[in-house]
């Protein structure tokens, strides 16, 4: 018995090697690099292992490729979530399943979201099925203005989703973080600086670190944010609090920093140009629903753009839990924008860049995700047409170059019920 155990996961092992060795060629599509360039009709892509290894025109095909035949489709990168809670919430009301933050834990920076992240989640199926293929997760925050470290992950078909554990550290410096702080936006910056004076105190003498803000676990996890090898994801939506973050850059120079939300980023957009601080923005919202967005307007990423700010879309407290798809749904409206008199938009090139490679690039991943030039991650979707567009379909999804199962419970859900039969119906599908 125990050798047949052995012989069968020798055969697993290689049976997981040998698809991820696979050769593929996908060839006569559209095929969008995802880096702003435009569409490249009867292009081919090719992957090897799990690496992209060439994209476009006059590819030549190895002899030992598994050929798929995507003419009249749109082949493309993975779609590229710049901000979500994917992994970590199942249902949201229901505290054993919801895993965003820790509001009866002493810790706060310390917390790592990678082992919370459950690839087994019903909302990474339904997005990958949707052709999100990457998306970065992050914490929210629960008795302090950090939340902990997140993560970027994949959201393929296995036990294994993170691509890269503690990539960075978010913290609430918006409305959210005031009343972290005790309800004042001057306590909030006051807080902030004091936590990383309390930071710098433990890196000088970490054996005799006392605190009352922060345990030694919280102190450790922001050492690597003060010196700017990890970067600090910051929630600001309004104009007047994006400022107030660009003079803690001034500050705090070292801080690798990136906004997050900045539904009022247009107004300070120049600001934020010359201070060379990436957004992972909020794509449309208009209409407020507290006094830090009242000046929302469906054009701040396009006016963001328009005055070189580095920005992609992020959907933070958007449905970013369950509803990463709507992304692509969301740059498609961007591109429409332009035909409303006086918005202001993007070109369809960069609306599909700001769901693929610029949340990678701002997320220092750039050189292995989020695009179709050789050398990235075999992150490829196949679309039966515009991916932009409402009614185009997802076919085929690779992950690291092995194809995905599009299967999920809502498409199962939808099979169950589509010509219910006379009679009781079973209470469980079969897996």
């Amino acid at each position: 018995m125990m050798k047949f155990g052995a012989l069968l996961l020798s055969s697993i092992a290689l049976t997981a090697a040998s698809a991820a060795a696979e050769t593929i060629a996908i060839t006569g599509g559209k095929v969008v690099i995802g880096d702003g360039t435009a569409p490249i009709d009867g292009g081919t892509v090719i992957m090897t292992n799990d690496r992209v290894v060439a994209a476009g025109l006059n590819i030549a095909i190895p002899a030992n490729a598994r050929r798929i035949d995507a003419s009249g489709k749109w082949v493309t990168p993975g779609i590229f979530a710049g901000f979500s809670r994917v992994g970590l919430v199942e249902v949201g009301a229901v505290s054993q399943t919801n895993d965003v933050n820790a509001r009866g834990s002493v810790f706060s920076s310390a917390i790592d979201v990678q082992y919370a992240v459950n690839p087994f989640a019903s909302a990474v199926s339904v997005n990958r099925a949707a052709g999100v293929t990457r998306a970065v997760v992050s914490p929210s925050t629960a008795t302090s203005i950090f939340g902990g470290y997140g993560a970027i992950i994949d959201l393929g078909q296995d036990n294994s989703p993170i691509t890269k554990a503690k990539a960075f550290q978010f913290v609430e410096l918006g409305e959210t973080g005031h009343s972290r702080a005790g309800g004042s936006r001057a306590a909030t910056h006051i807080l902030f600086r004091a936590l990383l004076d309390e930071a710098s105190s433990y890196a000088r003498a970490p054996a005799s670190f006392e605190s009352d803000l922060l345990t030694k676990s919280d102190a450790k996890a922001l050492l690597p944010v003060i010196n700017g090898s990890v970067q600090l994801l910051v929630h600001v939506e309004s104009a007047n609090d994006i400022l107030k973050v660009l003079d803690i850059k001034k500050e705090f120079p070292a801080l690798n920093m990136v906004l997050v939300g900045a539904s009022e980023g247009w107004r300070v957009a120049n600001e934020i140009a010359a201070a060379r601080v990436p957004v992972l923005a909020s794509a449309l919202n208009d209409l407020p629903d507290r006094f830090e967005s009242l000046s929302a307007t469906q054009s701040n990423i396009g006016r963001m753009k328009a005055a070189g700010v580095n920005v992609a879309i992020g959907m933070i407290n958007d449905r970013d839990e369950h509803q990463l798809r709507y992304s692509v749904q969301y740059a498609g409206n961007l591109v429409a924008l332009n035909k409303v008199p006086r918005a202001t938009g993007l070109s369809w090139d960069e609306a599909f860049a700001a769901i693929s490679s610029k949340p990678a690039e701002i997320m220092g991943m750039g050189a292995q995700l989020g695009s179709l030039k050789a050398g990235r991650k075999g992150d490829v979707v196949i679309w039966t047409g515009d991916p932009l567009e409402l009614s185009t379909q997802v076919e085929m999804v690779f992950v690291d170059g092995v194809q995905q199962s599009l299967s999920n419970r809502q498409e199962r859900l939808r099979e169950r019920y589509r010509n219910p039969a006379p009679g009781s119906l079973p209470k469980a599908y079969d897996r």
